[in-house]
This record gives C-alpha cells, sequence and structure tokens, in this order.
C-alpha cells in the first residue's frame, strides 16, 4: 500500500531499504494542537511540528492506532512507509499513514538546509489522556534509547 500523496516522487538514489544512521541529528517535535473530536466521540486531533536540522532523521517508528497524516511545511523530506519505496517529498506535499503503518524512513532530504512536517493525529482521547500526546510516536525497539532526546 502506498500512503504517498500530492507533492511526492521516487526518491533517485535512496537504496530500497536504507538503515537508519545514529551518527545523524535527530528530528525534534513541539506539540502544536490538541482538540477534542466533538462529531467524533472518543476521538481528539493532535497536530505535532517535526523539526529537521539539515541532515537530520528520526528513526523508525509507528504511531499505535492512530491515522495520520504529514504535510511538509518546509523544506524536503524523505520518506518511506512499510514496504514502499522511498519518496521525496516536498514542501506543500503531504502523506497519509493508516494505523499500524511501519514509517521506516524520515528525515531531511537536504544536508544544508532544514524541513520542517505538521503531522496531524486522530488518536483515541482515552489512549492519549492516559500516555500523553509525545507517545503518539512509538520508536522501534532498537532505537528507544533516543526517544528522550528527539523532544524540542
Amino acid at each position: 500500500m502506498s500512503c504517498s500523496g500530492p507533492g511526492s516522487k521516487l526518491a533517485e538514489g535512496m537504496p530500497h531499504d536504507p538503515v537508519f544512521d545514529r551518527s545523524k541529528p535527530l528530528s525534534k517535535s513541539k506539540l502544536m494542537y490538541s482538540y477534542p473530536l466533538v462529531n467524533c466521540p472518543g476521538k481528539t486531533v493532535v497536530g505535532l511540528k517535526i523539526m529537521f536540522a539539515p541532515g537530520a532523521a528520526a528513526p523508525p517508528h509507528r504511531h499505535g492506532g492512530c491515522t495520520v497524516t504529514g504535510y511538509v511545511t518546509q523544506g524536503r523530506v524523505y520518506n518511506k512507509m512499510n514496504d514502499s519505496p522511498v519518496m521525496e517529498v516536498e514542501t506543500g506535499g503531504s502523506w497519509h499513514e493508516a494505523p499500524g503503518c511501519h514509517h521506516r524512513m524520515s528525515a531531511n532530504a537536504s544536508e544544508t538546509e532544514p524541513a520542517e512536517i505538521l503531522a496531524m493525529f486522530i488518536v483515541d482521547t482515552k489512549a492519549l489522556e492516559e500516555e500523553g500526546p509525545l507517545a503518539l510516536v512509538v520508536i522501534d525497539e532498537e532505537y528507544q534509547d533516543l526517544a528522550a532526546l528527539m523532544q524540542g
């Protein structure tokens, strides 16, 4: 299943199965908003700004039972979902992540310019209340030690 949307293209020269590089700077996240959806009882919409310094990346992760959309507000990012090819998403481009989708690559496509994403989550309100908004990003087990370093 492809999760790419408008403003996405195949990333040229990228391996099909890139490996996360721990030597790269980490992306940072900031809570932008959180609102209960009154027309969808038990659901909340949450917005996180994900900031990528030049060359920065996020470790592979999932978003649990959340439905997620990503929108690039600045720069260009590399994005790989499940077994789909690596995509390059430019400013104004977007994608969708179904619940359980494995976000295998999320990285700034530039080594010299920053990039930013607005990620919008639809989440169970009870899960959000119990775990908090930064628990929306579940880092793969082998990279759990990096999770605290990603909070901006």
